[in-house]
């Protein structure tokens, strides 16, 4: 927990820098010191995306990056800039602090921290953007900017990836400077999200303070728009954001197309990386195709299609059981799952019913945009996969909407308050959830308080693996865990390897001697065949 707020205190105070000279070139774009530090999260992940293009975000491109944060910090004296919050506000914003980093200190939960998040920082860290990367394991292609981000600061800043905490801490001190006091209710339902990188919480507060902005009259639609498509670079299920700010722009601003081209200019960066790192525009969706010799599998994505239409019943269904369901079937059975996902699911059938209700009453025309927005997306999670953790954003930006305003301060902190140590409880004491809602996949993955994690923040280690060999691939499959979290690289999750040998095909290094310049994959000779039915015969062995 310390740690953490150490952590906080450099990267914030290197963020400052950063905004307020960014702020000298671009002019203000967002009020406040928060405004300065979104301008410095938002800068440095467009720069750190394109260095990582050429080398990796290692220790030689965090210390100068840290160094010039800071110096920059104390030359403008921006230290001076706390003062200005008065004291009640002050004293709300350390109690915000203090839960945040308590909060952050515990083992982190999410799954995909393991499969996912540090994977992919891990390479981001030793090699940069990796050519092809999503042949190797088909989930690195994504390599969301978040997580680019979140690399360039992983070597001494913050070792123990708790860039999140530091990112809601932000979001405090930014509802605190803009008084928009109804914010202070997500503080707490966000805090599932500060014990690992997870781009879910990057998108859902960008999401609620480009809303926020828009309300309260922000003109700056330049780098509104620009922000918006960075949130959809960190998570594309957040299509909606740009497509509203888009549509403000036309029929709501003035509109002028000069407005567009910096946010052009991000989306081309983000359809850039795209293809290099999974040969196609947008991950995971194979369309588009260009031809590039680096491309994923057709029948690898086939099967990634087929498994997240599979999670999309929560697993509670066969893939072909799902091929036989009629049309009402596939509501029925989706709304109407076992466990808490149902009420997840119907609540937001409900709530995009409301949201459109309200515009009608409303009749207001930002209203209206955000609705048609939120819909669009809703209709394209559908038809792909509508697990909810892609539609959870609207959940909070629906609310915002429908109460922006509504609550006054004392009410805010009060309702955020009791929900503050409720969660502080359940962290502490995560058999009360697993108690409560046993179906809360996630709550089983909750530790217990740990005195150790006042000063440090609690980690796992695994670091068993064993090393294998196709073709000219050396690679490593972490022993007895189906995550490659602390695996050195390349390492390849055992699910993959299986699903490889189905397909008959294996990645291959363009060059065994330098993996930067990338991976394609390779139908597997006879040779290369027995040498991978030999690989998964050892890692069954491992579990015996």
């Amino acid at each position: 927990m310390l740690l953490i707020l150490f952590s906080s205190a450099l990267l914030i105070s290197t963020l400052l820098g950063w905004g307020k000279l960014l702020e000298n070139i671009w002019g203000h774009n967002l009020k406040g010191l928060s405004g300065k530090i979104l301008t410095g999260i938002f800068s440095l992940g467009i720069i750190f995306t394109l260095q990582s293009f050429f080398i990796p975000l290692n220790l030689y491109v965090e210390i100068p990056t840290v160094l010039i944060g800071l110096f920059y910090f104390f030359k403008n004296k921006l230290y001076l800039d706390f003062y200005k919050l008065s004291k009640k506000d002050s004293v709300l914003f350390l109690i915000s602090v203090v839960v945040i980093a308590f909060c952050g200190s515990f083992y982190p939960f999410i799954l995909d921290h393991f499969g996912y998040y540090i994977p992919t920082i891990k390479w981001l860290t030793e090699y940069g953007l990796v050519k092809g990367i999503s042949n190797l394991d088909l989930i690195l292609g994504q390599m969301s900017a978040w997580h680019i981000f979140q690399a360039g600061f992983t070597n001494f800043s913050d070792p123990f990836f708790k860039l999140n905490s530091i990112l809601l801490i932000v979001y405090a001190l930014y509802i605190i400077e803009n008084k928009s006091w109804i914010q202070l209710i997500f503080l707490p339902v966000l805090l599932v999200f500060v014990q690992s990188p997870s781009p879910d919480l990057p998108v859902i507060v960008f999401s609620l303070i480009i809303l926020n902005e828009i309300l309260s009259g922000n003109k700056n639609l330049s780098f509104l728009l620009a922000l918006s498509v960075f949130a959809f670079a960190i998570k594309p299920t957040v299509i909606w954001l740009p497509i509203f700010i888009l549509l403000y722009s036309i029929f709501i601003s003035k509109f002028d197309y000069k407005k567009l081209v910096f946010g052009a200019l991000v989306f081309l960066l983000f359809i850039t990386k795209n293809l290099w790192t999974f040969g196609y525009p947008v991950f995971p969706i194979a369309v588009f195709d260009l031809g590039i010799p680096w491309k994923a599998n057709p029948e690898h994505l086939k099967a990634s299609s087929e498994f997240a239409l599979v999670k999309m019943y929560d697993e509670q269904y066969t893939y072909e059981e799902i091929l036989k369901f009629s049309w009402f079937d596939h509501i029925k059975n989706w709304l109407f799952l076992k466990g808490i996902k149902s009420i997840i699911n119907i609540l937001f059938i409900v709530s995009l019913i409301g949201v459109i209700v309200f515009s009608i009453i409303k009749r207001n025309k930002t209203i209206s945009l955000i609705c048609i927005s939120i819909l669009i997306k809703s209709v394209l999670i559908l038809l792909f996969s509508a697990q909810y953790r892609f539609f959870i954003d609207v959940f909070f930006v629906i609310f915002f909407v429908a109460l922006y305003k509504h609550l006054n301060k004392k009410n805010s902190i009060l309702f955020s308050s009791l929900m503050i140590a409720g969660a502080v409880i359940i962290f502490s004491f995560p058999n009360l959830l697993q108690q409560l809602i046993p179906s809360f996949n996630v709550g089983k993955f909750m530790s217990q308080f740990e005195k150790k994690q006042l000063l440090k923040p609690s980690n796992y280690e695994y670091n068993q693996y064993k090393s294998y060999k196709v073709g000219d691939l050396n690679f490593n499959i972490s022993k007895q865990y189906p995550f490659s979290f602390d695996t050195p690289l390349p390492a390849i999750s055992e699910s993959y390897v299986l699903d490889y040998q189905k397909l008959g095909i294996f990645p291959q290094p363009v060059d065994k001697n330098d993996l930067k310049k990338g991976f394609i994959w390779k139908k597997l000779n006879a040779t290369e065949k027995k040498g991978l039915d030999n690989t998964i015969e050892f890692i069954k062995k491992n579990y015996q």
